[in-house]
């Protein structure tokens, strides 16, 4: 499969060396092999810990989460499992600094974020709050303020990593070609919205340049334009198991976005076939597994089929 150039320069003009550096890199692994990458949201980073009992590596892209970190969680009428949830994030991005401080891994950081106004429960998706996003779009709106309050403790966690020059795959708003979550409730041009607001506050105004822009969305609607996406992205969750190198998802998204940027698979269930991937070179730059049963196991990804992954020489793994 022929590969397309790619963009090498972040769309931040005032992108730091190794946000920089970073994306180069992505671009020349895209086509000549694969990023390993795999979520934890937990402190002690079980499925990461698993990855190296099973292979003996470690994923190449260490993916984590920003959930607890909302500025409104109900803890008053929250299930159990809510509260497990929150509870098992905490101080995660104390675990990502130490670990990207230490060890030669690339991070992208997602965030399900709990409705900035209202809500209840896990108020991230939209069945739990009546959070309305486009209020967000309306100036001097309580939901614009408090999406600004939201915002800025969440960049007071981002410098940390800006401080210590680690860069990072940063990926708001994913998944908006659903209504699920409250950022896309509004569909998928209310979101591109959202995040272009989000880019212009991170940049312009608390100048994080330490972090590349992941879109992860697949619909032609919603994307925020090439001047504030970095990679480009789709959450692939198959309906059942086969062996596959996602090569028709990536026709599609690179049709419906952009065909001059980084892509990645940035969550799946099932990992992609790294025998297929060596055959056919689709330009995947990396693949995130999701986190839990997803990794931990086997009713998803079998352990033959990890070490099959993780000792080709397709795949790049710590």
């Amino acid at each position: 499969m022929e590969t397309a150039l790619l963009d090498t320069i972040p769309v931040n003009s005032n992108a730091t060396p190794e946000a920089r550096e970073l994306l180069q890199y992505l671009a020349r692994c895209s086509g000549t092999s694969i990023l390993t990458g795999q979520h934890t949201q937990t402190n002690p980073m079980e499925e990461y810990q698993y990855i190296h009992e099973v292979t003996g590596h470690y994923p190449k892209v260490v993916g984590f989460e920003m959930l607890s970190y909302s500025g409104n969680i109900n803890w008053e009428d929250a299930s159990e499992a809510c509260l497990t949830e929150v509870r098992e994030n905490q101080h995660t991005m104390e675990t990502a600094l130490a670990l990207a401080t230490q060890k030669d891994v690339i991070l992208t950081i997602c965030f399900h974020w709990f409705s900035p106004m209202g809500g209840r429960d896990k108020a991230f998706y939209t069945e739990h709050t009546d959070f309305d996003p486009t209020k967000i779009l309306q100036e001097g709106s309580a939901e614009e303020a408090a999406f600004y309050r939201d915002l800025k403790s969440i960049g007071e966690e981002l410098r940390k990593f800006a401080e210590a020059g680690i860069p990072i795959l940063w990926r708001p708003f994913h998944e908006v070609e659903g209504t699920w979550f409250w950022w896309g409730s509004k569909g998928g041009e209310v979101a591109a919205k959202l995040y272009r607001k989000m880019y212009h506050y991170f940049v312009d105004e608390l100048a994080l340049n330490n972090l590349l822009w992941v879109w992860s969305a697949p619909t032609k609607e919603a994307y925020p334009g090439d001047e504030y996406v970095d990679v480009i992205g789709w959450d692939i969750y198959l309906p059942e198991k086969k062996a596959t190198d996602y090569a028709s998802y990536y026709e599609e998204l690179r049709a419906n976005t952009t065909t001059h940027k980084v892509a990645a698979l940035t969550e799946v269930g099932y990992d992609p076939d790294v025998a297929l991937l060596a055959r056919s070179h689709v330009p995947w730059a990396y693949y995130m597994t999701w986190s839990k049963e997803f990794c931990l196991g086997e009713q998803y990804n079998t352990k033959e089929e990890l070490r099959a992954l993780y000792g080709s020489e397709y795949a790049i793994k710590n």
